[in-house]
């Protein structure tokens, strides 16, 4: 069933179809990524007869290094705010409509899922209770898909979003065009069968298609590591052959061992005892409260030399400096060894990660800013919101002795205070209620009203004059 055989091109059938087989062919790459970070790799290559008698050993035989690679840069993309324009701090209406959707923990959710398998979602709509709240869902890779303008890696032409009704057993589906929302769903297809049967899905007391208020697909792609071509990618697609290397080192360790637990003794002239029908005795039994005495003065005894495990333990920890070198992860993340280290070395081994992190943050950002940019205009928020950009925490750690001295330096430059605070790690929400508490305190000082002293603070969203970012 092709498009162009069952639809017009670019309807929402057609749509429906192109974007369905599209999601299909990305699930197999988010599932495989979602699994090597859960730990759940492919099982060790070993010899087909051995593997019966090594099962127990196969399961066990498996370190998930890559996860904390993806831990490791996705801790320290944290969104603290937003700014607009030449605001010295957050944007006070975008964080607050932000964090009623509960975003300011599900950002999390978003950016970890994008570290993880290359690309989330994110979802806007009108909020029918509360029209200057709209709401923001965070969407799984492997149930969203947006389709771009051709030749544009920004305009965004359709969006699809399906799912499995636990409640019905159903198929759903949910087309998203500038122009409306068209809603389907399908039995849920048979084991092996790919192509569901979509009709269109009856929506009590709603029109079909429903209409779209925003007149954009309102479902934006969140990109980590894009291309030129559009696609995004993993930040572990390109060590999983590291992490399948350490895990059959693994194996034939845990294999020597199993081996060579106890070392094999050997005996010559020595006549083994048989029983009546013929079979051999154990002339011996080991134990600590026991004494081996052979009376033979030609009887030698002597043991094997039992297996050096130092070599499988070197390799592994070379896959492991490979892999941390190649995901500029610092190798004490990944080896566990950091010993008499002072805080310039430290901060040296985690330069790398750091300009990482501030070079993922980008492409990640421009997500989230187009997220923040739907929801205030379906607020209803006139202002200019191309200069739009995310604050993000920083990703660099430091004591906090080092990082009070460098903003007290930086607060003798003319550096404004809530800059300070933002730099000092403080949400929006911090700092809202620092300077309201800091007014006050001026207040007190002067003997007069914060409102008559330095103004009542302007609604953003309606009061034109606030445009400019003054919050006063």
């Amino acid at each position: 069933m092709a498009p162009s055989q069952t639809a017009d091109v670019g309807s929402a059938e057609w749509w429906l179809t192109r974007l369905w087989d599209e999601l299909a062919n990305r699930r197999k790459y988010a599932d495989c990524m979602r699994q090597y970070y859960s730990g759940d790799h492919p099982l060790p290559m070993i010899q087909d007869k051995a593997r019966p008698a090594f099962q127990r050993l196969l399961k066990q035989a498996r370190s998930n290094y890559v996860g904390l690679v993806v831990d490791a840069t996705a801790e320290r993309i944290q969104v603290d705010g937003f700014r607009l324009g030449d605001e010295k701090v957050g944007d006070d209406e975008a964080w607050r409509i932000w964090q009623a959707s509960s975003m300011d923990a599900d950002s999390d959710l978003l950016v970890t899922e994008a570290v993880k398998v290359g690309r989330a979602f994110a979802l806007v709509a009108p909020n029918p209770n509360d029209a200057s709240t709209p709401i923001i869902t965070a969407e799984d890779a492997t149930q969203a898909i947006v389709a771009y303008e051709p030749g544009s890696r920004r305009e965004r032409a359709a969006g699809l979003k399906t799912w499995l009704d636990d409640w019905t057993g159903l198929l759903m589906a949910t087309v998203y065009l500038p122009d409306g929302l068209y809603k389907f769903q399908a039995p849920k297809p048979l084991h092996g069968v790919t192509k569901p049967k979509w009709e269109q899905r009856e929506v009590e007391d709603e029109e079909w298609p429903a209409p779209n208020p925003l007149g954009v697909v309102p479902l934006v792609e969140i990109q980590n590591r894009p291309d030129l071509l559009g696609e995004a990618h993993s930040e572990i697609e390109d060590v999983l052959d590291i992490q399948d290397r350490i895990n059959k080192t693994l194996i034939d360790r845990m294999m020597a061992q199993e081996f060579s637990a106890f070392r094999q003794r050997w005996m010559t002239g020595y006549e083994v005892p048989v029983d009546d029908n013929g079979q051999a005795i154990e002339p011996f039994k080991a134990a600590v409260d026991r004494l081996w005495v052979i009376e033979d003065e030609n009887v030698k005894v002597g043991e094997f030399s039992a297996t050096d495990l130092r070599p499988y333990l070197d390799s592994i920890e070379s896959d492991v400096q490979h892999m941390a070198a190649r995901t500029r992860t610092p190798a004490q993340y990944l080896l566990g060894k950091l010993s008499n280290v002072n805080g310039e070395t430290l901060k040296a081994t985690e330069s790398g990660l750091v300009s990482k992190v501030r070079q993922r943050q980008r492409p990640l950002g421009e997500g989230l800013e187009e997220i923040v940019r739907l929801y205030l205009r379906a607020a209803g928020d006139p202002r200019d919101l191309a200069a739009l950009e995310v604050i993000w925490h920083n990703p660099e750690f430091r004591t906090e002795g080092e990082l009070v001295d460098a903003l007290v330096k930086m607060s003798t430059l003319g550096v404004p205070r809530e800059a300070l605070w933002e730099r000092w790690g403080a949400s929006q929400t911090e700092i809202a209620q620092w300077r309201e508490q800091s007014d006050q305190q001026a207040a007190r000082i002067l003997g007069g009203d914060p409102a008559s002293l330095f103004g009542p603070k302007p609604d953003m969203t309606t009061d034109p004059a606030a445009a400019d970012g003054n919050p006063y």
